[in-house]
C-alpha cells in the first residue's frame, strides 16, 4: 500500500485588516491510499503501452489470483485468442493437489503447457506480458518453463 500525504493551507480572507488578523489558517491533512490491485493495474498499463501482440510475434499474457494462474497467447490485432493454459483446466487440476493455491511447481507446469500447444500451432515467438506482477516467483517459473519448450520471448 503507497500512502501519500499533503498539506492545504485554507485562509480566511475579510475585507478589513481586523478580520483577517483574527483569524487563523487552518492545516487540513489529507491521506489518500492506493491498494496493491491499483499499484498493479497502473504497472499494467504503462507495460501495455510497449507490449503488443502480433500476428508473427504474439503476446503471452499471465494473469495469477490466489486460488489459479492463467496463460493466454493473444493476437492484439484480431482480438483472438491463440492458444491458453490455466490451473483451472482437468490435466493441471487433477494432476497436481493445490489446494491453498498456486505453487511454483503448479506454475512451472502451466508454463509447459503453454509452451507445448503454441509449438504445436506454429508459434515460436512471443511477446511476455508479465500483467503488472513481479518477474519473481511465479511469474518467473511460468516464462522459464515456456522457454524451455522453445517459445522465444
Amino acid at each position: 500500500m503507497s500512502v501519500s500525504v499533503s498539506f492545504h493551507n485554507s485562509i480566511s480572507v475579510g475585507f478589513n485588516s481586523e478580520v483577517i488578523s483574527s483569524r487563523r489558517s487552518h492545516q487540513q491533512l489529507v491521506v489518500s491510499c492506493r491498494t496493491r490491485r491499483e499499484d498493479r493495474t497502473a504497472r499494467h498499463s504503462r507495460i501495455r503501452k510497449k507490449v503488443e501482440g502480433t500476428p508473427e510475434r504474439p503476446r503471452l499474457c499471465v494473469f495469477r489470483s490466489n486460488k489459479h494462474i492463467y496463460a493466454q497467447v493473444i493476437d492484439d490485432t484480431k482480438m483472438h485468442t491463440l492458444a491458453s493454459a490455466s490451473t483451472m483446466q482437468k490435466p493441471i487440476s487433477e494432476e497436481m493437489d493445490f489446494s491453498a493455491g498456486p505453487t511454483i511447481d503448479v506454475a512451472r507446469r502451466v508454463g509447459e503447457l503453454i509452451g507445448k500447444s503454441c509449438i504445436e500451432k506454429g508459434i515460436t515467438k512471443v511477446a511476455f506480458d508479465r500483467g503488472g506482477y513481479l518477474y519473481h516467483g511465479r511469474i518467473q517459473a511460468l516464462a522459464d518453463a515456456a522457454r524451455e519448450q522453445g517459445l522465444e520471448f
